[in-house]
């Protein structure tokens, strides 16, 4: 979105990409192991978007509703739609009496501690694990409080997948003078006042006047002595600490697709008491949780969803075994044999995002710390480095797409506004 922007307005561009592929944690699969338009990474707009529903307004990409029932399994049954937690109320009404900001996890031990309030707790903490993928013990109670208030809006899906808005902008962006390179690893910076250097893994060097970083926060974070650290010289130790000090959750995401929707059958609609045709989300306490399905497409794709410290401890299980974790989660939930499922499952993908070297994580979450540590990281290095993220982002889309394409652009209208 940066370069996209930069191009359009005559600059001279060139985007060093560590992948084989653009796109980082957007990655759309299409007819790769019988999958169509399948998302290994992000997935739904969530909510009116501006700078992503006028990109695809401009670029001509199909987007439609994504609704579907609600349904949640606990403890043999099968419940739709909304489950009011108890306590929710005095939740919200001691949160908003909140002056100082501490951690959810903290705020909950001070304020809901005793047996009373286990259940709370225990809400709480999978929904901050689960929708935030964040630690509770590091999310602030304050930026949840603001989550927590805000309307929910509609969701939306890609008809062709995200990858299609990431070929407009890189296309657009090579149209207009970009120069795109791909499976090109910075590992060190070297910067003076209007000048900088990045040099490759391979010794390669590229240099320019100014040069915006658009690293996933994870990888920032690698301590400089870890593998996969990039140096910055002379150090940025003011915009170093900042970074640690902000949130960056953990996830992975189980894609299978079976021979036929099996949640569909006549054995499960006996089973819930309902027909679970119409099923968009199905809660669990399985080891994973979250499920989904492409509703109101009919597909036979089921997908998983593992976030916060639980896919956190999972950052080096064998991908194999978080497919038999997922099919035992199912077969629990679902009264079939793992057995069963995998003779029905015709591909399966398992993306541990976590222990992937290029983004070590899911996406930002606010800290108690975060609100102060953006405001550094938002401000340019003597107009020479810039950091570009949807860790950047404050306002109610955090952690989306939306979040970065708009910190994308707002670093490019900083350059161009000099």
């Amino acid at each position: 979105m940066a370069a996209y922007t930069l191009a359009k307005a005559g600059k001279k561009v060139a985007v060093l990409e560590a992948r084989n592929r653009i796109g980082g944690r957007i990655h759309t699969i299409d007819n790769e192991s019988f999958f169509k338009h399948a998302e290994l990474g992000a997935e739904f707009v969530h909510g009116n978007l501006p700078v992503t529903l006028n990109l695809l307004k401009e670029a001509g990409i199909t987007y439609t509703p994504a609704h579907g029932e609600m349904w949640h399994y606990d403890k043999g049954v099968f419940t739709k739609e909304f489950q009011q937690v108890d306590d929710w109320e005095l939740l919200m009404k001691r949160l908003n009496e909140l002056e100082q900001d501490i951690s959810i996890g903290d705020f909950l031990q001070q304020h809901f501690s005793g047996d009373k309030f286990a259940q709370l707790r225990e809400s709480v903490r999978k929904y901050v694990s689960g929708y935030d993928t964040a630690d509770p013990f590091k999310a602030s109670s304050i930026a949840l409080r603001k989550e927590w208030q805000a309307d929910e809006d509609a969701q939306y899906r890609i008809q062709a997948g995200y990858g299609k808005l990431m070929d407009y902008l890189a296309n657009e962006s090579k149209a207009n003078g970009t120069t795109l390179l791909l499976n090109t690893v910075v590992k060190k910076i070297h910067w003076e006042n209007r000048r900088v250097e990045a040099i490759t893994a391979n010794g390669v060097s590229y240099s320019a006047q100014k040069l915006i970083i658009a690293l996933p926060l994870g990888v920032l974070q690698v301590n400089s002595d870890q593998e996969g650290a990039i140096s910055i010289s002379p150090a940025l130790s003011t915009y170093q600490e900042a970074i640690q000090q902000m949130g960056f959750g953990a996830i992975i995401k189980v894609l299978l697709e079976f021979k036929n929707a099996f949640w569909e059958d006549k054995e499960t609609t006996q089973l819930a008491g309902n027909s679970l045709k119409k099923m968009g989300f199905l809660l669990s306490d399985e080891e994973i949780p979250t499920w989904w399905t492409q509703y109101p497409e009919h597909s036979t794709v089921l997908t998983g969803w593992l976030g916060g410290p639980n896919a956190e401890k999972k950052r080096d299980i064998a991908n194999e075994d978080i497919l038999q974790q997922s099919l035992q989660s199912l077969a629990n939930i679902f009264k079939r044999s793992a057995e069963e499922l995998k003779d029905n499952l015709v591909a399966w993908n398992v993306v541990n995002w976590t222990a992937d070297p290029f983004t070590c994580g899911s996406y930002a979450y606010d800290t108690v710390e975060a609100a102060g540590a953006r405001k550094i990281l938002s401000k340019p290095i003597n107009h020479t480095i810039y950091f570009a993220g949807e860790y950047l982002y404050d306002g109610p889309a955090m952690g989306t797409v939306e979040a970065a394409l708009t910190s994308g652009m707002e670093v490019a209208k900083q350059i161009i506004g000099l």
